[in-house]
């Protein structure tokens, strides 16, 4: 077949055109054969690109500006063209409403009118055989004339949609859609101009009685209808057979059916916003017919919708009181029993899908109640609610997690309700939700497995494995909460549950499933039956324990029982990691049960103690498995948490800690460096219960004399200050042959790590009494500040600052290892151990964790690895020893001799050459914490020549990286042979974002005043988050300096580094950045400055920054708020002053010059000022309208025009109620169209 030519370009036939020639029906047909071949060349897909470009210039430039474009989209849309001429008819239609309306003459207006009309009589095929975009355009068509004149121009619209409606199944649908789609536009998107909007919404809702008892109406007809076809029984007449239909009868059936799915759809647009009497009408016949179609096949859905939005509408809770009929016998049947078949059909996606909505609808039935019952209403708990629980608890116990997970949050509202947490009937049903928890916290059911009847809903459910990792997570965290409020009713029944399934693992065979372990033979992996069990059994305990201590009075608490699970625990014995892992969690549950007989203390250290040196496979020299390590970890850290929450236990056995810990740190090789560091960290836990100065001051010395001896050693000095040596000492300068096995310098890193540990534990750790007098009585008070704060001594700070200067000179070698010459130096092997590890790239760019790696791999596989674990921790670690000197020693630290210089010249120097993901630790965890315990008396001396260079220094490295940014996306595509792979790009970009928020967080946090910052708190977190960032985002006025803003502003060099930073990040390309400074920094720092002499260039450059933030995120709802706010403070308070402001206005793209004179004029004459702010603000935004960014999709969108009508509501005040609608004449308005 050959294809069609393109059409001519017609573009001359019809430019010049006017609109009032009337062309002759041979040109309409010639013009529309023309069409219909272009529109074929265009969905052909055949068609070459040339072809098909021509042929769409062609149609675009017909529906711009032929002047007969209605009689050529009529004739397109006749039924005898295909579908896809005719949607391209009914388009050209639609383009014509949108866009020429204002400028059609009213004859015109009247025959188009007519004629979409006339399509909807009888312009379409049968509402089976219809294509559904036909149905959806010719629907927008309607609407969009509605949009332009109801009801002033076209009072009888809704009477023309009634009567169409009573010609049959095809026209009803089709006044479903418009219905639907205005209620959409109005209410819902609300596409439309204010006026408008409100004279189409108040007269949609004086109509609503009509317009609900239309849809009503249609829905039981055609729902009736269906059924007596179909032959469902009908309630009333149960008993009677029902005749089966002829296959003639078919087609009807499903037209019916289609009207009554289409009605329920139109329900659902307007259910959500309707006066809420409209839904319980009539005795709440809606709610009852919707609860009958819950078990009709095809209607459930759309039922379950409607149902579910009527029963979450919010509202008066007097309005809200008839949605309790949904308690009562009938309802409740119907739910339940169409719960029931839906789920007796196994998984169906169709029925799997009604299933979620019958249990959102139980779920906000329950939040309902919730809100209904209180101490001071009369709303009784239904007589159902018991058969509503059991309903309930069917949806908790179901094979799905995710139906499991959508119950949670209510059985929490009602564990927490003050009257139904009372109610016998819901305290029996806590053994049950427990029981069912009990299962519900098994990790099973993984999309990619088939070991549990919930994997097959997982498929539907979840993507990968990793996405139902992810969601299971959450969820078990969410059922601990409700789990927790359970036991508050009833703590004796979850610990009683807990101590049974206790016992049962200790004794049930393990079971290591068909994968074995990395580790070892016959260990279990995460995915292990034994493990999973264990697993959940140890969170369950964990929580209902918890809770049960803190339910129960002192007095109640079982502690025979909690003693013989605790004995049970410390005696089981086994090999395998994970389930080692959970053992010790048991312990640390179980172990408040000790302060009440602590006799039992030395047992709990003994096995914790075993623990830490655990290892499969003794004397092994294969890495140790990510489940080996966390088992040390986690003994560790068990040890930690129970000296740090019951020193005064463990003080009287405080020898016997100290001698196991000696013990274990006399063999070099036994435990690794942080395990051996927080072991010390336990004893100077202990040791700040001496509670005596000297006392502690002396096993502090001890404690750290080896470290001592060997940091000052004259080798590690020269190590410690000399790039080179340390490079040769650390092992990252050698060639190794075999990276897997040889490291040969391994031991002298672990040495350096095992210094920087220790003076970092000691440092956190070691404190003084936090009662005054205690304080004094040992000997740590050493006098008062003149605002009269005590000033104490840190037992640890002799120690801490005698190695200081090593620390420092440590910093300072590990900075210039950065330089390019030291890293020319690393070996073969090493090349790249100054860079990041894979872990922290994946965690940047938002990379999911393969799950098996987590727990079965050696932790670092290469030697390389190790090297860069080393220097990473290494680098980290030493900034946190800075970050926690200040709160930790306090004056003793500040007043260090010549501190600042000694800071500059160590962490501060080469930052050039330093990487971002270096550099935002080391504003994170040293410079702010510093900052931020820092007394004002040290202001002077220490932070401002410290934060002076560092912010002009950061403010012109995050200029040129934001650069770098801008012209790579302002390059073209041409450039991608470069060996920068986009994930590298990526990476980057992400992490100059991070590295800008660090930065402008440490300058808000140093220079404004708390109070602003607790009121941002309520801003979205994420950038994308445009619900929640478009409220109202005015910075409070009491976003102040702080003592240290104002010192740092006073020094000019400073002061301009601050200023030009804020406003510059303006328009970086970070959304949350922008959002967080504009509101809470840009305007401070200003109006720190307005009382000097700014200069004019400074200031226009200041409001300028402003405008532009707003050219780039102005599409942005949150960040656009707080730009407009921003500038018209800015503009308020400075153009009185400075005219030059308004000379930055004037450039603005489309401004217009006499709006911008009215709002001058108005704010240089303060006898005018009586506008209030919102109008005044408003004014202001549409003046600078012409540089609010928009998004993408919006930029090259043609405007639409809506114009408003006369005013519908005159202010006349007697007779409000009287219906615009009802007076036939349409009452002096201008009538368009005629009925």
């Amino acid at each position: 077949m050959r294809r069609a030519p393109p059409p001519p370009h017609a573009g001359g036939r019809w430019r010049g055109a006017g609109a009032a020639i009337i062309m002759s029906a041979e040109q309409v047909s010639g013009l529309c054969e023309q069409l219909v071949k272009a529109v074929t060349v265009i969905m052909d897909p055949a068609s070459t690109q040339r072809y098909r470009l021509e042929a769409l210039k062609f149609c675009e430039e017909f529906k711009e500006k032929c002047p007969i474009c209605v009689p050529c989209g009529l004739k397109l849309a006749e039924k005898t063209q295909t579908a896809i001429v005719r949607h391209f008819g009914l388009q050209i239609l639609e383009h014509v409403v949108k866009f020429r309306w204002n400028n059609m003459p009213r004859l015109e207006k009247v025959y188009l009118k007519n004629n979409v009309m006339g399509l909807i009589s009888n312009g379409t095929q049968s509402i089976l055989e219809e294509e559904s975009h036909i149905k959806d355009v010719l629907s927008r068509i309607v609407v969009e004339m509605i949009k332009r004149e109801w009801p002033q121009h076209w009072p009888d619209m809704l009477k023309e949609l009634d009567t169409l409606s009573k010609q049959g199944e095809t026209q009803t649908e089709l006044v479903m859609f418009i219905l639907l789609r205005l209620a959409e536009d109005v209410v819902t998107f609300q596409t439309l101009p204010t006026q408008r909007r409100r004279d189409i919404q108040q007269t949609l809702t004086q109509n609503m009685e009509k317009i609900f008892s239309f849809l009503l109406t249609a829905l039981q007809q055609n729902v009736n209808k269906y059924r007596r076809m179909v032959g469902a029984p009908q309630e009333q007449e149960a008993l009677t057979t029902p005749q089966k239909t002829d296959l003639a009868q078919e087609p009807k059936a499903q037209a019916n059916c289609r009207v009554g799915i289409a009605a329920l759809n139109t329900l659902a647009g307007y259910i959500d916003w309707v006066a809420l009497s409209h839904i319980t009408a009539d005795n709440c016949k809606l709610l009852e017919m919707l609860c009958l179609l819950l078990n009709e096949p095809e209607l459930q859905i759309g039922a379950a919708e409607c149902l579910l939005i009527a029963v979450s509408r919010k509202g008066k809770l007097e309005d809200r009181k008839p949605l309790m009929v949904l308690f009562g016998d009938v309802a409740m049947h119907y739910i339940l029993s169409a719960a029931q078949t839906a789920d007796g059909e196994g998984l169906v996606e169709k029925h799997y899908v009604f299933l979620k909505r019958l249990c959102q609808v139980l779920c906000a039935l329950g939040s309902q109640l919730c809100a209904l019952l209180g101490s001071d209403s009369d709303v009784e708990t239904p007589a159902n609610f018991g058969k509503y629980l059991d309903s309930f608890l069917a949806f908790t116990t179901h094979p799905s997690q995710f139906l499991r997970s959508s119950t949670q949050i209510t059985w929490g509202a009602l564990f927490r309700h003050e009257v139904l947490s009372r109610d016998p009937l819901l305290l029996a049903m806590i053994p049950k939700y427990l029981r069912a928890s009990m299962t519900n916290l098994v990790k099973v059911g993984f999309p990619s497995k088939a070991d549990s009847p919930s994997c097959e809903y997982s498929r539907f459910d979840f993507d990968s494995d990793e996405d139902f990792n992810a969601f299971f997570n959450s969820f078990r965290a969410q059922q601990g909460e409700v789990m927790r409020m359970a036991c508050r009713l009833d703590p004796r029944t979850g610990f009683q549950m807990a101590g049974e399934w206790l016992k049962y693992q200790l004794t049930a065979p393990v079971d290591t499933g068909p994968m074995n372990s990395k580790t070892g033979e016959g260990l279990c992996s995460i995915f292990s039956p034994s493990f999973v069990q264990w697993d959940a059994m140890t969170f369950f305990s964990e929580s209902v324990i918890s809770q049960m201590f803190r339910t129960l009075d002192k007095d109640e608490i079982p502690v025979n029982d909690g003693i013989d699970l605790l004995q049970l625990v410390l005696n089981f014995e086994t090999k395998d990691p994970l389930i080692l892992s959970c053992v010790l969690t048991n312990v640390s549950a179980l172990f408040p049960f000790v302060t009440y007989r602590p006799e039992y203390l030395p047992q709990v250290l003994s096995k914790l103690f075993a623990s830490v040196t655990f290892e499969v496979v003794e004397e092994s020299k294969a890495p140790r498995t990510r489940a080996v390590k966390n088992v040390r970890r986690h003994a560790c850290s068990s040890i930690i948490k129970m000296c740090r929450d019951y020193p005064q236990l463990v003080l009287p056995n405080f020898e016997m800690l100290y001698n196991h810990v000696k013990q274990l740190l006399s063999n070099e090789l036994l435990l690794t460096q942080m395990e051996k560091c927080a072991l010390m960290e336990a004893l100077v836990l202990i040791s700040n219960q001496f509670k005596d100065y000297e006392r502690q001051k002396a096993f502090l010395e001890e404690l750290m004399a080896p470290v001592a001896g060997l940091w000052l050693s004259a080798e590690m000095q020269r190590v410690l200050s000399d790039p080179e040596a340390f490079i040769s000492y650390v092992g990252a300068d050698n060639k190794i042959a075999d990276p897997v096995l040889e490291d040969p310098s391994g031991l002298n890193r672990s040495r350096i790590s095992f210094c920087v540990y220790t003076i970092l534990g000691v440092v956190k750790r070691a404190r003084w009494p936090a009662a005054m007098e205690e304080a004094k009585a040992g000997g740590f008070l050493v006098g008062f500040m003149p605002s009269g704060t005590p000033i104490y001594r840190n037992p640890c700070t002799e120690q801490v600052l005698k190695l200081f200067d090593n620390l420092l000179a440590l910093i300072r070698t590990h900075n210039n290892l950065y330089m390019p010459e030291m890293v020319a130096k690393l070996g073969e092997t090493f090349a790249k151990a100054l860079d990041m590890l894979e872990v922290e790239k994946n965690a940047i760019l938002g990379l999911p964790q393969p799950l098996l790696e987590l727990y079965d791999s050696p932790v670092y596989k290469t030697v390389l690895e190790r090297m860069q674990g080393f220097f990473c921790t290494l680098y980290d670690n030493c900034f946190h020893i800075l970050g926690n000197a200040g709160p930790s020693m306090q004056q003793d630290f500040y007043t260090v001799e010549g501190l600042a210089a000694q800071l500059l010249s160590s962490a501060f120097i080469n930052l050039n050459n330093i990487p971002d993901y270096r550099l935002r630790p080391m504003l994170r965890v040293f410079v702010k914490p510093l900052v931020l315990s820092c007394p004002p008396e040290y202001y002077e001396t220490l932070v401002c020549p410290m934060l002076g260079p560092l912010f002009t220094y950061l403010h012109m490295r995050l200029s040129q990286k934001w650069q770098v940014i801008n012209q790579r996306s302002m390059l073209c595509e041409d450039d991608a042979a470069d060996d920068n792979p986009e994930s590298q790009e990526m990476l980057e970009e992400q992490l100059v974002r991070l590295l800008t928020r660090e930065v402008m967080d440490l300058i808000t946090v140093c220079c404004v005043s708390k109070k602003g910052a607790e009121h941002n708190s309520t801003v979205a977190v994420d950038g994308d988050d445009d619900e929640a960032m478009a409220t109202e985002v005015a910075p409070p006025a009491s976003a102040e300096l702080t003592e240290l803003g104002k010192c740092l502003t006073q020094q000019e060099d400073v002061c301009t580094a601050l200023l030009v930073t804020a406003y510059t990040s303006l328009s970086w390309k970070d959304t949350l950045s922008c959002q967080r400074t504009t509101t809470q920094l840009c305007w401070p720092l200003l109006k720190q400055v307005l009382s000097g002499n700014l200069l004019p260039d400074a200031v226009s450059w200041f409001f300028t920054g402003v405008l532009k933030g707003l050219q780039t995120h102005g599409q942005h709802d949150g960040c656009m708020a707080a730009l407009v706010h921003l500038a018209f403070q800015i503009y308020e308070a400075l153009r009185p002053r400075y005219a030059e402001l308004k000379a930055v206005m004037e450039q603005i793209p489309d401004i217009q010059k006499d709006s911008l004179e009215q709002f001058d004029s108005k704010l240089l004459n303060p006898a005018l000022q009586k506008v209030a702010d919102k109008r005044r603000k408003d004014h202001f935004k549409r003046l600078i309208t012409g540089c609010i960014g928009k998004p993408l999709g919006e930029q090259f969108r043609k405007d639409v025009h809506i114009r408003n009508l006369p005013s519908l509501f005159k202010k006349v005040k007697p007779s409000l109620e009287t219906d615009v609608l009802d007076n036939e004449d349409g009452e002096g308005l201008n009538t368009l169209f005629e009925p």
